[in-house]
């Protein structure tokens, strides 16, 4: 498990702020468990999710940009959490899959054209001898604010996708797995999100972020 211990380029689970935040949040944990799930809660809620970071710089993926930034979108808050949990000396990884997302906005979706969201990232960590999934995408207010169930982490069961909103109509839907990763596989990435999403990735590249705010765009059914 030495490989799902140590600190990667994306996974740098050695940065200080990086180091102090694990340590801050899991102080008087007792338990592997019971680390996991402050840190998952605290990635949840903390940082807040953003699609609109979408930007294809590998800085823009490090765990410890993610946590000095504040807010972004599936991928680099799994990484985080990873880096999180290797920090607290729990073995984690990183998952992909594709899912189909029928609850979003209308602007998103236009940028996006499509509401399958490819690659997208959770974290697995090691324990009680099972690799368990926890999915910190998306906080609380967020899920508040579009009738979503926000998913919780017990430390047992996987904490995957947000199968039903409040009104149990249909979420998200599970599409295909890409497998688990000691590291970011940035490049296979970076190319997928070229190929799936050209207009929204060209958009973003040629307009200022502050243009886009998710937390004042309302929910497209």
């Amino acid at each position: 498990m030495n490989a799902y211990l140590k600190p990667t380029k994306f996974i740098d689970s050695d940065a200080d702020i990086i180091q102090q935040f694990a340590k801050n949040v899991t102080d008087g944990a007792t338990s592997d468990k019971d680390k996991a799930i402050r840190l998952y809660y605290a990635v949840r809620d903390k940082v807040r999710y953003d699609p609109y970071k979408f930007f294809l710089t590998e800085e823009n993926y490090t765990a410890s940009n993610t946590l000095k930034d504040g807010a972004s979108f599936c991928i680099p808050k799994a990484v985080l959490l990873a880096a999180a949990g290797r920090a607290s000396g729990i073995p984690t990884r990183l998952g992909f899959a594709d899912v189909k997302n029928h609850l979003s906005t209308q602007k998103l979706l236009d940028l996006m054209g499509t509401d399958v969201f490819i690659w997208h990232g959770y974290t697995e960590f090691l324990l009680d001898d099972k690799w368990v999934k926890a999915t910190p995408a998306f906080n609380i207010e967020m899920c508040e604010r579009f009738g979503v169930k926000p998913l919780e982490f017990d430390g047992i069961n996987d904490s995957f996708m947000h199968e039903f909103n409040n009104n149990n109509e249909k979420h998200m839907e599970y599409l295909e797995d890409h497998g688990s990763f000691e590291d970011l596989p940035f490049e296979q990435i970076m190319q997928a999100i070229r190929e799936t999403y050209p207009a929204f990735c060209q958009s973003l590249n040629q307009q200022d972020h502050e243009a886009y705010d998710f937390t004042k765009e309302n929910i497209s059914t």
